[in-house]
């Protein structure tokens, strides 16, 4: 069935990508591939096999905990592949290292001081995310009067998160370069659909297919904040039968809370993760609910490609799709 007005498929795959520096990243069961539009209008291509880590360490493929070991990896993979499309940009777009990046280099290296500065980025990075989305509306909830209630301050404090998220992402949409990234975002979705609605993988065909997939990334962030409200005020509530806590100064409890939030974040994480997995394979209408304020988001975080665009995605779907057929299924 041809998804042009729907997103029901024929067969629902496992690939799923990232945008990239005028390219896009496309990770398959068994292999992950890089493509890039150079300034010249030819593609830079990589493509790497993946390591088996589900039997190497087993634990990792539990529900619950694959969750979170699935977002380190995109994050990790994701890091490397956004560094790696920004060597095709044009010179002058590119940026001069620094004074630290030189001296690093001298000191460890090419090769180890790409390493070092890429997971002090991904560190940062996660540290302002957590600090932007999670630390910065717990701190509001200490604000926030008593008189509203105790579910009516954790109420407010998962729609301060969430308001903070479409603030962010509404002011990231202000850049050029962010508008071109979005725009590789939905040709990465479009191709994907193309594939699992069983179509060749054409320029047209792809142009046809909708923008918004319910496994996207930005849909597992929206999930993320509105399962955070349920979990975060379960535990304010618990953490309220103990008069020991609240007897504590007012600050010394206020970080018990917010120490508590952080130590629940990989279980948040976790949850999403399955309800995600869960919405990527099923047409039920709790589903399509379930999706919705992710895809309503994308809105956002996706644009129409442009067919040099939709090229790339192809281009970077055909180099992970399995040999073996059904190899793929979500």
């Amino acid at each position: 069935m041809v998804n042009k007005t729907k997103d029901s498929c024929s067969f629902k795959t496992s690939i799923g990508g990232q945008a990239l520096i005028e390219g896009i990243l496309m990770r398959g069961p068994f292999k992950q591939s890089m493509v890039c539009r150079k300034p010249d209008g030819e593609f830079a291509v990589q493509v790497d096999d993946l390591p088996d880590t589900k039997s190497k360490y087993p634990f990792l493929a539990w529900p619950f905990v694959r969750g979170g070991h699935m977002l380190i990896s995109s994050m990790k993979n994701g890091m490397k592949a956004i560094t790696w499309s920004a060597e095709f940009l044009p010179e002058e777009d590119q940026e001069e290292p620094s004074k630290f990046d030189l001296w690093l280099e001298k000191k460890l290296g090419s090769e180890k001081a790409e390493k070092a500065i890429m997971g002090f980025a991904m560190v940062l990075g996660v540290l302002l995310a957590v600090g932007l989305f999670f630390l910065l509306p717990a701190f509001l909830f200490e604000l926030l009067p008593d008189s509203i209630g105790l579910i009516g301050r954790c109420i407010l404090e998962g729609i301060i998160r969430i308001i903070i998220f479409m603030l962010y992402l509404w002011f990231a949409t202000r850049m050029k370069e962010i508008k071109r990234l979005f725009a590789y975002h939905g040709a990465e979705h479009k191709s994907i659909f193309c594939y699992e609605a069983g179509l060749p993988l054409t320029v047209e065909n792809v142009r046809k297919q909708s923008r918004f997939h319910p496994r996207c990334g930005t849909s597992f962030l929206v999930v993320v904040m509105i399962i955070s409200i349920f979990v975060i005020s379960f535990m304010t509530w618990v953490l309220s039968l103990f008069p020991a806590i609240e007897a504590l100064p007012g600050i010394v409890s206020a970080l018990i809370r917010m120490c508590c939030k952080l130590i629940l974040l990989p279980f948040i994480v976790g949850i999403t993760y399955e309800i995600n997995r869960w919405v990527g394979r099923s047409d039920s209408r709790l589903a399509a609910i379930v999706a919705w304020p992710g895809k309503m988001t994308q809105h956002i975080t996706t644009r129409e490609p442009d067919d040099d665009m939709i090229e790339v995605a192809i281009e970077a779907l055909t180099l992970v799709i399995p040999e073996e057929k059904g190899a793929d299924r979500w």
